[in-house]
């Protein structure tokens, strides 16, 4: 009985798959941030056996699992790389799906948003428990956000720290929930694929007709192999010609509570929040803002337009590409330090990124009412 429904199962989810035949190679970034997924859940484990998560060997511990592990270094690069892959496929992934409004199959994307901020905080938390320089002065700063909350900020700020400041019992906590979180994540992907399998996957021409769809297996599960061969020969040259080429040098330092960074960054799949942060003077409006910038995203089943995908209308795909373009701007921009005219540079590109959500449902209902306008 157990073998018949796994054999329906493989055969309904993977191999019979109903999959619109027009779908190209930027679908493959949802198998690839599968695969990503998988490949740090078994690096962190492996590296979690010989990590201390404790103030004064922490640093010291990644550098035995570097130096006196048995292919420790190779982990090391695979986990610490890993997640920039992930964030890759992840913007891309994104981005396909805000192009050709993946968006509107709702649940689907509400999950998958979900999925993005427990990736950032998982990443935000892995970034602390080197224990390096900019591992802890990161953390201070950006768990001091919290303090600009209204009464309880402060309170709340202390709660996390387990102190008066980032402590052996920050350091713990951060250490269980970035264990914790990835089969958190795990679980909301095999929801992800639960609402994706309920509607079927979006196409570049947004048809909904079963007439256009083929089976998953061979056509598609070829295609997936494929882009796993590239991004897998990709991600090994990364780890063994620029192990650190997305590493922050201080970060090569112990951590020192006397000594300040001359300029505090986080990683660079945070640095577009971060620039939006910095544009603004005024403390709490930063943080908003920076809540804004990601929680937005969840906004965008909203947009509706009479055309299968937003990306019909030619105004709109303007934007969006100015949009994509901000992005990297301010990604940029959240890496310099903060004097003229970088400062000035960050307020605008903020601005522009905001403009982006606010301007599409007015452009798109204009180009429905001229496209659909009937005397």
């Amino acid at each position: 009985m157990n073998k018949n429904l796994l054999s329906l199962f493989i055969n309904k989810s993977l191999i019979k798959l109903p999959t619109p035949i027009n779908i190209s190679y930027w679908w493959n970034f949802g198998s690839l941030l599968s695969m990503f997924l998988m490949i740090q859940i078994i690096s962190g484990f492996m590296l979690s056996m010989h990590y201390c998560p404790n103030t004064f060997h922490a640093f010291n511990s990644i550098i035995h699992i570097i130096q006196n592990i048995n292919l420790g270094w190779l982990v090391h690069n695979i986990h610490i790389n890993g997640a920039s892959m992930f964030f890759i496929c992840m913007y891309m992934h994104m981005g396909r799906g805000m192009y050709y409004s993946s968006f509107k199959l709702t649940n689907t994307w509400m999950i998958g948003m979900s999925i993005y901020l427990f990736s950032m905080a998982t990443a935000f938390l892995g970034y602390v428990l080197p224990w390096g320089q900019m591992s802890f002065w990161g953390a201070t700063v950006i768990t001091n956000l919290l303090s600009t909350i209204p009464y309880i900020g402060n309170i709340m700020v202390q709660w996390i720290w387990g102190g008066f400041s980032i402590n052996n019992a920050t350091l713990n906590r951060f250490y269980s929930l970035h264990f914790m979180l990835p089969f958190m994540i795990l679980f909301m992907v095999i929801m992800h694929l639960y609402f994706l399998h309920q509607t079927g996957s979006s196409n570049p021409l947004g048809l909904n007709s079963n007439l256009y769809k083929i089976y998953f297996h061979p056509y598609f599960s070829m295609k997936d192999n494929f882009g796993f061969m590239l991004w897998i020969f990709l991600f090994m040259i990364i780890n063994l010609e620029y192990p650190y080429i997305f590493s922050d040098p201080d970060n090569f330092l112990p951590a020192n509570p006397m000594i300040t960074p001359i300029h505090i960054q986080p990683e660079w799949y945070f640095l577009f929040a971060y620039g939006i942060l910095r544009s603004i003077p005024n403390k709490l409006g930063g943080v908003i803002a920076l809540t804004l910038s990601i929680t937005i995203l969840y906004i965008m089943p909203l947009y509706t337009s009479k055309m299968n995908s937003l990306n019909s209308y030619p105004i709109n795909q303007f934007s969006y590409w100015i949009y994509i373009n901000t992005f990297i701007l301010l990604t940029w921009l959240g890496s310099q330090v903060i004097e003229y005219p970088y400062i000035m540079m960050s307020q605008i590109m903020s601005t522009i990124y905001f403009l982006y959500f606010m301007t599409l449902t007015p452009l798109t209902k204009m180009w429905d009412s001229i496209l659909f306008y009937k005397n």
